[in-house]
């Protein structure tokens, strides 16, 4: 089976998650909220499918202290030169022991983990609808696509133009980018629909990917309904431990008109975009 097709939903505890230090070789600001950085790890690590996460321990900062790791989603990965990429936004105490570190330091990260993306063989177009960190997660899916002959149209949101992200990533692996802000009051579930049957009506979707947005998962999957499209979710949820040990990260899902509960970092963070409520 190719590495990119799916991670099994059913084989979920991996002889590959691991735990190293990893090298960091780059860390840089995208702009004022996120950051960008890259760690040189092993091969293990530098396996990881788009969508799965790892739990990273955080430095902590002056006069702070922090209990947990935190998970953080895989931006890209680069299994030749054994490295893996975070897009981080600076919002807490972790992520600003984060901040902290410079080329040259450690990172103790533990992963891959979690269930990832499946690009079913009959795709041929996706849409992949994305805002803020979420497109940290969305984002790997570009390359994935490309690799396999699947056009992309990635919507990205934001709160303001100089918070967009990922725009060069996206186009970089051929993906037509259509960005959409708040105060352009573009970013809209109603704009944002209208974009979406634009897309339907051209059979340039078969199928959506999203993460972030409450709002926004609920216009796609209206439309799957409507047009009998499938669809995924990365899903973002408070996590312990990171391996189903912990069950904090539990939410619900209507599966088949019964309401289950799932463990977010066990039985995801990718699931049916159908069974998400919002």
């Amino acid at each position: 089976m190719n590495s990119l097709d799916h991670v099994s939903r059913t084989a979920h505890w991996k002889p590959t998650i691991v735990a190293e230090r990893a090298l960091i070789v780059a860390h840089t600001a995208v702009n004022g909220e996120y950051r960008h950085l890259i760690v040189e790890c092993g091969d293990e690590a530098a396996s990881a499918l788009p969508g799965q996460f790892f739990q990273l321990l955080c430095p902590q900062p002056a006069g702070e202290q922090s209990f947990l790791r935190r998970p953080m989603s895989v931006y890209g990965v680069d299994p030749a030169r054994r490295r893996v990429e975070f897009l981080y936004k600076v919002a807490g105490v972790g992520t600003r022991g984060l901040d902290t570190l410079k080329v040259g330091d450690t990172l103790d990260l533990m992963g891959p983990l979690g269930v990832g993306f499946t690009l079913d063989p009959g795709l041929r177009n996706i849409a992949v609808v994305g805002r803020g960190a979420g497109l940290a997660t969305l984002a790997p899916l570009a390359g994935a696509c490309r690799a396999r002959g699947i056009g992309v149209t990635a919507i990205l949101s934001a709160r303001r133009p100089d918070l967009l992200m990922s725009i060069e990533l996206f186009e970089s692996h051929g993906a037509e980018v259509i960005t959409v802000t708040d105060s352009e009051q573009t970013s809209g579930p109603a704009n944002v629909e209208r974009i979406l049957r634009h897309l339907i009506s051209q059979d340039r979707c078969d199928a959506f990917f999203t993460c972030g947005s409450s709002r926004l998962l609920r216009v796609q999957q209206r439309l799957a309904h409507e047009f009998g499209l499938s669809g995924e979710i990365a899903m973002e949820q408070q996590m312990a431990c990171g391996i189903g040990l912990c069950h904090c990260c539990v939410r619900d899902f209507n599966v088949k008109g019964e309401i289950v509960s799932k463990r977010v970092c066990w039985d995801g963070p990718v699931f049916d975009m159908m069974q998400a409520l919002p």
